[in-house]
C-alpha cells in the first residue's frame, strides 16, 4: 500500500532543517477567509521546494541536506507543489505545520 495517510505506510521520519520559517500562515490578500479550510504544508515540505527552487539544488543533494531518501524529497516535494498550486488556483490560505520530526541546522 502506498500514501501517508493514517494506518497506511511507515510514517513521516525525521528531517534535517535549516530553520523553522518565520512565518506559520500566508493568506490571500483581499479575501474573506472566514470558514475556508487552509491547504497544510508541512516544514519538510517547504523545506524540499526551498533547497530545490530556491537554492537550485539537485534532488539528490536536497535529500542528503535533509538526510532523507532521493525517493521521499520527491514525494514531499511534488506534495508541496501540488499544495502550494492549489493554495493560489484556490484562493486558500497556507498553514505551515511544525508537527513533524524536524532537525534545526541541517546537515
Amino acid at each position: 500500500m502506498h500514501g501517508q495517510g493514517p494506518g497506511r505506510g511507515r510514517g513521516r521520519g525525521r528531517r534535517f532543517i535549516s530553520a523553522m520559517p518565520p512565518f506559520m500562515r500566508f493568506d490571500p490578500l483581499g479575501q474573506d477567509i472566514h470558514g475556508i479550510e487552509p491547504v497544510m504544508l508541512s516544514v519538510g515540505e517547504l523545506e524540499a521546494m526551498r533547497l530545490v527552487d530556491l537554492e537550485d539544488l539537485s534532488q539528490e543533494e536536497a535529500a542528503n541536506r535533509m538526510g532523507i531518501s532521493r525517493r521521499t524529497l520527491w514525494s514531499d516535494l511534488h506534495q508541496a507543489r501540488k499544495k502550494v498550486t492549489m493554495a493560489l488556483v484556490e484562493g486558500r490560505p497556507i498553514k505551515i505545520s511544525d508537527m513533524e520530526r524536524v532537525i534545526r541546522g541541517g546537515k
